[in-house]
């Protein structure tokens, strides 16, 4: 990437911020105008990017080490109560706790075999055969980073194994397509071919999202098949989540705590989540988790 003081790539022999800087800075912020003002977008600044990427390491670190918890017999709110902790020794808060309306109750989403997304944390053991996603979102020093992996609990059967691969080959052949120019269109398509292909389903109920500076911000980023025309730009951030069901697409949200959203007809749901950065030249993978089943 050209340096302020590097001679300009025109040729004038004059330093870039002599020569075109200026220009294509006028440009970038006339970019910045059009994304707020037209999509409700926040192209991140450097400063911005910065923060949301530390944020975004240390929500994958809170990940990782609760995955490393999750074994057969220890119970869901022994993971919260772990996660909870580990945020408040960073001097970082769960964003999910209180969250919403109405107010979300804990710490990190804990969402077992056919739960979609938003399981409660509670005193239900994890079991031989459980598939279950721990999704964790940390506020750190004025900004946010999203993440959530699958964790297989001793040896599953195959809907469930099927899905868990799925959802993940899904995600990264999302990520692999994500450069400057593209709509985000192409990201749901890409993400329910695929899934189409391997006899599985995508949720339309629920969509990635922008992410950083706020929890849930523009755009929305559909797993499925849509119309959204927007193009990704340089500096956008934002989560793809995919959530792929053995089953039928269709999720059901619970009519009592109105939050967790399980699969129509009982089948495994799975899903795995990165906080994006598109940049000039493609794509950054701003969460570090790493896939270890």
């Amino acid at each position: 990437m050209i340096g302020r003081n590097d001679p300009c790539w025109c040729g004038s022999e004059k330093k870039f911020k002599k020569c075109h800087f200026p220009l294509e800075e006028n440009r970038s912020k006339s970019l910045k105008d059009k994304y707020l003002k037209q999509y409700k977008i926040r192209i991140k600044s450097p400063e911005e990017i910065q923060g949301i990427r530390e944020a975004s390491r240390l929500a994958s670190s809170i990940l990782d080490k609760t995955c490393q918890m999750a074994k057969k017999g220890v119970t869901t709110l022994e993971l919260n109560n772990f996660a909870h902790e580990l945020h408040l020794q960073a001097g970082a808060i769960p964003a999910p706790l209180h969250y919403g309306k109405p107010p979300y109750p804990k710490s990190i989403c804990t969402s077992l075999n056919e739960v979609i997304c938003h399981g409660f944390p509670d005193e239900t053991p994890l079991k031989e055969g459980d598939i279950l996603n721990i999704d964790v979102t940390a506020y750190y020093k004025g900004f946010y980073g999203d993440c959530s992996r699958m964790v297989l609990i001793g040896e599953v059967d195959e809907p469930k194994a099927r899905v868990v691969d799925v959802s993940y080959e899904a995600l990264m052949r999302a990520i692999a397509i994500l450069k400057p120019g593209i709509p985000i269109s192409l990201i749901g398509e890409t993400i329910e071919s695929y899934a189409h292909s391997k006899n599985c389903s995508v949720v339309y109920q629920f969509v990635g999202h922008g992410v950083g500076c706020a929890f849930h911000e523009n755009p929305q980023i559909p797993h499925c098949r849509n119309k959204s025309g927007i193009l990704l730009v340089p500096g956008m951030t934002f989560t793809i989540e995919p959530m792929i069901n053995a089953g039928v697409s269709d999720a059901v949200i619970d009519p009592f705590n109105k939050w967790t959203a399980r699969t129509k007809d009982g089948a495994p749901s799975a899903q795995w989540e990165h906080t994006l950065l598109i940049t000039e030249e493609g794509y950054e993978i701003l969460t570090t988790w790493e896939r270890s089943l």
